[in-house]
């Protein structure tokens, strides 16, 4: 039997509108079972106390990576106990997500939507970063539903559909609504990786529930923006536009993802770690480019967090240097890391 966790510090944010002071949070078996009040929590027989003198918050999920592409280990380090990978090929991404649940995995929980499906020859097929086997083309509607079917089966999270127009051929309207309604069948999302001119509206129109990213090409019309905020929720991943400067495609992103949380669309925090110059764990610059697209920082909280510190939730948070309510830029001061109630990093 492991032992539990409490770790203790002078304030912790549980939950949107839940900060408190002397805070206590305890971990038995990998989930949380008490979040509150120092003075109030329970005290396990059996127990490994943590103080640390810091701010407490839920560890971060990244909900865009290439996990092939990153190091694990540096992921977890700084902050991030949970990622979503959008595209790498099956036989290597399934087994690997089976692994990431075991105590013995350094690195962080990893949940997969596989291949990308896409047209012959369309993207990633063509793109040197992708591997044999990251996508998977296509011929039919027919072919797409079992596709669909055959990555349900394998575990996958979601369904990830390549809609680049910019890199080569796209699925056509027929084999993107087979897809949409057999991942709805199986009671899975499909994320669409939308570029190119006209992208977003089929996307929209066909049922994509979640973009891979802000789109970046173009301005949207206001009334295409409108509609995605009521239907459709945006990865952020702005950073990968910026390469650490300014740059037109970034500016027209943030500007989109503004104009979407104002008409009360749904933003994830998500880097597409792996497929650029982007840095293991938390993306400072993210978190900072989020700030400027309009979401306040309990906001940007909510839109990192891997979910509530709150019974019954997994074990993980982490505990940063300075208040990121007060300065986002804390984010770079990642002073604790525990996952499933195991401390995966601790530094002084």
């Amino acid at each position: 039997m492991s032992r539990a966790l409490v770790v203790r510090a002078p304030m912790a944010w549980l939950a949107p509108g839940r900060t408190v002071e002397g805070a206590a949070i305890v971990i038995e078996r990998g989930v949380i079972t008490y979040a509150g009040t120092a003075a109030q929590a329970p005290e396990p027989r059996d127990v490994e106390a943590v103080d640390v003198d810091g701010f407490v918050l839920p560890a971060i999920a990244d909900r865009h990576v290439h996990i092939g592409l990153a190091d694990p280990a540096a992921v977890l380090m700084r902050g991030v106990t949970a990622v979503r990978d959008l595209g790498w090929p099956p036989d290597v991404i399934f087994p690997l997500a089976d692994a990431s649940e075991l105590p013995s995995y350094n690195g962080p929980l990893i949940r997969a939507a596989g291949p990308m499906l896409t047209a012959p020859g369309g993207y990633p097929t063509r793109d040197r970063w992708a591997p044999p086997g990251t996508g998977l083309e296509v011929h039919d509607p027919g072919e797409a539903e079992r596709a669909v079917r055959m990555l349900a089966a394998r575990g996958a999270v979601a369904i990830k559909v390549a809609l680049n127009a910019a890199a080569g051929p796209t699925l056509s309207d027929a084999e993107l609504a087979a897809i949409c309604r057999t991942a709805g069948e199986e009671k899975l999302p499909v994320v669409a990786h939308v570029e190119g001119p006209g992208q977003v509206e089929r996307a929209l129109g066909a049922g994509v529930r979640e973009l891979a990213h802000t789109p970046w090409t173009e301005a949207l019309p206001d009334r295409v923006v409108q509609a995605l905020a009521k239907s459709i929720r945006i990865v952020s991943t702005l950073d990968i536009q910026s390469f650490g400067g300014d740059t037109p495609e970034v500016r027209t992103a943030v500007d989109n993802l503004r104009r979407f949380h104002e008409a009360g669309g749904v933003v994830l925090y998500g880097t597409d770690l792996g497929n650029g110059p982007i840095p293991p764990g938390v993306d400072v610059r993210e978190v900072l480019l989020l700030a400027e697209a309009g979401l306040d920082p309990e906001e940007i909280v909510q839109a990192m967090a891997r979910g509530p510190l709150e019974r019954n939730a997994p074990g993980d948070l982490l505990a940063l240097g300075r208040n990121p309510f007060e300065e986002l830029d804390a984010f770079a001061d990642v002073r604790l890391v525990v996952r499933a109630g195991r401390v995966a990093h601790r530094r002084s």
